[in-house]
């Protein structure tokens, strides 16, 4: 952090954390509210919601009104249609015949907290049309649930309930401004960076910000530069230009951002030029793994650290299954262990086999009780069926450990969430969501406010990482 001269912030889920229970709720009853006068029937109001069905890191296949958790891989672990979940079998006939093309218009990939409430309604609807037997356009629904999610947005449904009480939705975190502060005061300059619009951005930080101190009069004072309305991702590879309004209540349109005002649009290159600093002195902050995160690293060198809100629950259930962890480790080893044992035993049988086969042809028709041969065979056929009884004594050891091994699994997963495990893990395999997070990430945490919890030139290391064949 020694290195650092500009830190950047998203607002939304980065300055501002949302208490996601209630703004699902919010978003649910407006988006089913939208739903309706499109013409769909009222009794979708009357509709069970689940906001804790889905989590980040899903995909949503439109075509086929599924839901679909992937791992690193892109190898779908998990399925659901409804609340049903897919069987192997089936699973497996729908996405492991070819490559999934994640980019491609018929999938859609939930990996903001924002996008969870459209799964809840997507899924609610579908489950329900399942229970009756009724046929459905997947695609359209999932169409007509994201235009009614953003037109609740535009048109203030979602916004003028949530700033009439902001602090039911808002989590106000007292040492926002004290980090902001701390940063400044070690020689860091700070700029903001959201997608969300001038007069929003307005009311959330006059709520998370002020009444201020330190000697800070506005919000605004805390920041060196603001820009709002961004369109990340559009922000990193257009050339859209910075808007500000002047003292005369005029627009004014510029190619650079305007210190001391609220800036409005605007693209990376004009940013760039305007912070006049190395690319890799630059830390971002954001919680949106495509338009934060992974854009800000493909086109520039800049430092990012993700908040993943969820952490807090992530690091909860690792605790909480923390034997089942250990013991789960432990019956990995025995079972890669008596897994060699049995191939070794059934390697040795085949052996034994053959020279039984081999002697059976050399004297086809030995009688005599005393030969070398006879005496050969049988301390070769006694070899055998020791061979055989200690695989047959083996491959249930296998078979157990395996069984205890599902069961853990099982149990672990459902510490996590009682569908999905957890968003950073798919089987023994990160899931797509984790993968992005390790690959486009250089820190990942629950809250900004953490970093007070180090100084403002903290060098932070991660443990040397090691391919799997280096010995641990």
């Amino acid at each position: 952090m020694d290195q650092i001269q500009w830190v950047g912030f998203d607002m939304d889920y980065t300055l501002a954390p949302y208490k996601q229970e209630a703004l699902d709720k919010l978003s649910i009853d407006a988006t089913v509210e939208k739903l309706v006068k499109r013409g769909y029937p009222e009794w979708l109001k009357d509709i069970e919601y689940k906001p804790d069905f889905p989590i980040r890191g899903l995909l949503v296949d439109k075509k086929l009104g599924n839901v679909l958790k992937m791992d690193r891989y892109q190898y779908v672990k998990r399925a659901y249609h409804g609340y049903h979940e897919l069987d192997p079998e089936t699973r497996h006939s729908l996405y492991h015949a070819r490559r999934l093309r994640v980019g491609s218009h018929r999938y859609h990939w939930i990996d903001t907290l924002y996008g969870l409430s459209e799964v809840s309604v997507y899924t609610a609807i579908i489950d329900l049309m399942h229970e009756k037997g009724e046929k459905l356009d997947f695609l359209q629904l999932f169409t007509d649930v994201r235009e009614s999610i953003d037109e609740a947005h535009r048109d203030g449904t979602i916004h003028d309930t949530l700033f009439a009480d902001p602090a039911s939705f808002v989590m106000k975190d007292p040492r926002l401004a004290t980090l902001l502060h701390k940063l400044r005061s070690g020689g860091k300059q700070l700029f903001l960076l959201t997608n969300s619009g001038p007069e929003t951005t307005e009311r959330m930080m006059r709520f998370l910000l002020e009444p201020t101190g330190n000697g800070y009069h506005t919000w605004h004072n805390y920041f060196d530069l603001i820009i709002t309305a961004a369109k990340k991702p559009v922000f990193f590879n257009k050339t859209h230009p910075f808007t500000h309004t002047d003292e005369q209540g005029e627009t004014q349109t510029s190619p650079l951002p305007t210190r001391g005002k609220v800036n409005v649009g605007g693209n990376l290159g004009g940013l760039r030029k305007y912070l006049d600093t190395p690319g890799d002195q630059i830390l971002y902050i954001g919680d949106h793994i495509y338009g934060d995160v992974l854009r800000a690293k493909k086109e520039t060198a800049w430092r990012t650290i993700m908040i993943v809100q969820e952490m807090k629950e992530e690091l909860h259930a690792q605790h909480v299954s923390a034997s089942a962890l250990t013991e789960l480790e432990t019956t990995s080893e025995i079972r890669e262990q008596v897994t060699a044992r049995l191939l070794e035993v059934q390697s040795k049988l085949k052996h034994v086999r053959r020279k039984i086969d081999t002697l059976r042809k050399a004297h086809p028709n030995h009688s005599g009780d005393n030969g070398p041969s006879t005496n050969e065979r049988q301390q070769l056929e006694d070899q055998r069926i020791q061979l055989e009884q200690e695989i047959e004594i083996v491959r249930t050891q296998v078979e157990l450990a395996e069984s205890r091994i599902e069961e853990l699994d099982s149990l672990i997963e459902s510490t996590f969430h009682p569908h999905w495990g957890s968003p950073f893990q798919a089987g023994t395999e990160l899931s797509y969501f984790g993968h992005q997070v390790e690959h486009f990430a250089c820190l990942y945490t629950d809250r900004v406010t953490n970093l007070l919890n180090y100084g403002p030139t903290h060098y932070y290391r991660s443990p040397r990482d090691r391919m799997p064949h280096f010995s641990q």
